[in-house]
């Protein structure tokens, strides 16, 4: 199968993407993981979505609430690219494609929130009459590079027919997703980090990687990690005395560490009457593993956990090098959680309103630009000679001899627990990142799996890929900025104001990306 574009992904980030590069004029194919419309983290839930009317102090307000926590490394120019794409795709949503939002008192529609199921179902039928040609079930498992080192597409397998595939092309967008380790977040059993371990492989580069150790609260025992309403909650310990200093900003650590000794309890009761209705229009989806429970969140306690979701809240990811979101390899583009969003949160998580901006921006962006690369080398790319960029878990180095499920429990074993990842020491995060290197030596050596073994392979092949360049980025950055606190060195350091760049696959390199937004 050759295209002109080929976006790898089925979240908001890779359907902008495909629909942007379609409105270009490039051919295009879609190839997802699950399908389309309904995988990934926005598909299960709801999300805030970062509109902002187009207003001076609003916007200055805006830009301005995020830069001291994210360790001011955002860059103000990108905030206000993303500000405008986004305000113009919500709109597009609201006035052409009639998105249901909801109204306010004043009769006008509120356009600062998107229904994830009813969202991610329009735009995928948005993309099929763009004329994007969809593989559903189809996980790409390997980028595939010409002889001049720029990407020619990509293999993978259909689950559903059983066999594999090839899809040429003149340009990739990768929107694969974050790394959430199978931690079983909701929403990101798709998001394994293959995206990054693909562009790795073509020597692309990644950003921001110490800013993933991200965890979200949930009622203990479920999934749902939608945290915005936790900031009208009281944490009690197991006894019920009140936990000092928990809360869901600035106080998770807290909840980290009682959580190590024993249970925490929550109860949502800062909440008055008027704001209890207006959170159960806002994300009802918040509420039904309360109601399936038979417990009344504001006025009973109920014990909760924290739950890694690594880079999908995170902010690290594949480096991007222009506007158009193109990588350092020539042809391939990365948008949504698959990129660095570090261009608008800097070193701290965007929450659900910021990731959703970016993602459509970034896929809006990526989608274009790689269409006018693809376009630029007309017939030709079809034609060019291809090899399979794929290593880890597809041509192991030895004997196939490694299994995926115990190379996923090992480095699960390394970035879950609260006080390797989130209460990070420097001296904990070497002896994990030797355990995940030896990890690494031994699946590359060993992994390999073919058909559908082969896409179990590549995952695990992938989260000790993300797990590694966390790690070793985390150990670089001898500060605490933005996420990345480290109780070995709680302050920050002015002489470390700059972004780190990571690497490579059998030897993980850093260094520092002395280019800082003031």
């Amino acid at each position: 199968m050759g295209t002109d574009v080929l976006v790898v992904g089925g979240g908001p980030a890779a359907t902008w993407a495909a629909l942007d590069a379609a409105r270009a004029g490039a051919d295009v194919v879609l190839a997802d993981k699950g399908y389309c419309g309904t995988s990934g983290a926005t598909a299960a839930g709801g999300t805030g979505v970062w509109y902002v009317e187009p207003e001076p102090a609003a916007r200055e307000a805006a830009m301005a609430s995020r830069e001291a926590l994210g360790g001011y490394l955002a860059d103000r120019r990108w905030m206000g690219r993303v500000l405008d794409r986004t305000y113009a795709n919500i709109n597009e949503l609201a006035e052409n494609r009639g998105y249901p939002f909801p109204t306010g008192p004043d009769g006008r529609q509120l356009r600062n929130g998107l229904q994830g199921p009813e969202y991610m179902r329009r735009m995928r039928v948005r993309v099929k009459r763009a004329g994007v040609r969809m593989l559903d079930h189809s996980p790409v498992t390997e980028l595939l590079a010409a002889a001049d080192g720029s990407v020619a597409g990509a293999a993978g397998y259909r689950r559903q027919e059983g066999h594999g595939y090839l899809v040429r092309a003149g340009a990739v967008v990768l929107a694969t997703g974050g790394c959430a380790f199978l931690s079983k977040a909701l929403g990101t059993d798709t998001n394994t980090g293959d995206g990054a371990l693909f562009a790795a492989e073509l020597g692309a580069e990644l950003s921001g990687m110490e800013f993933s150790n991200a965890y979200g609260i949930a009622p203990e025992h479920t999934s749902v990690t939608k945290t915005a309403f936790y900031s009208f909650a009281t944490f009690y310990r197991e006894d019920g005395a009140e936990l000092a200093g928990a809360a869901s900003q600035g106080g998770r650590s807290v909840i980290a560490r009682e959580l190590l000794i024993g249970k925490v309890y929550c109860r949502l009761d800062r909440a008055d009457h008027a704001a209890r209705a207006a959170m159960r229009l806002a994300q009802p989806n918040f509420f039904l593993t309360f109601d399936r429970l038979g417990v009344d969140p504001f006025t009973e306690r109920f014990a909760v956990t924290l739950i890694a979701e690594g880079t999908v809240r995170g902010t690290g990811g594949i480096r991007i090098v222009g506007d158009d979101c193109r990588t350092t390899v020539p042809g391939l583009y990365a948008a949504g959680d698959a990129a660095t969003r570090e261009e608008i949160c800097g070193g701290f998580t965007g929450g659900g309103s910021h990731n959703a901006a970016w993602a459509m921006s970034s896929g809006s962006w990526a989608g274009r630009g790689a269409a006018g690369y693809a376009l630029a080398l007309g017939a030709g790319a079809a034609r060019r000679r291809v090899t399979p960029a794929g290593g880890a878990g597809l041509r192991p180095l030895g004997s196939p001899d490694t299994d995926p499920r115990e190379v996923i429990r090992t480095v699960q074993g390394e970035v879950l627990p609260y006080d390797k990842n989130y209460l990070r020491h420097g001296a904990v995060l070497t002896e994990a990142l030797g355990v995940l290197d030896d990890a690494w030596t031994r699946l590359r050596d060993g992994l390999h799996g073919t058909g559908r073994e082969a896409v179990l392979a590549r995952q695990a092949a992938a989260l000790a890929a993300n797990a590694r360049w966390m790690y070793r980025s985390a150990l670089a950055r001898t500060e605490s900025r933005g996420m990345a606190r480290r109780l070995d060195f709680p302050g920050q350091d002015a002489a470390q104001h700059h972004r780190i760049v990571s690497g490579g696959l059998d030897r993980v390199w850093t260094r520092p990306l002395t280019a800082v937004p003031a």
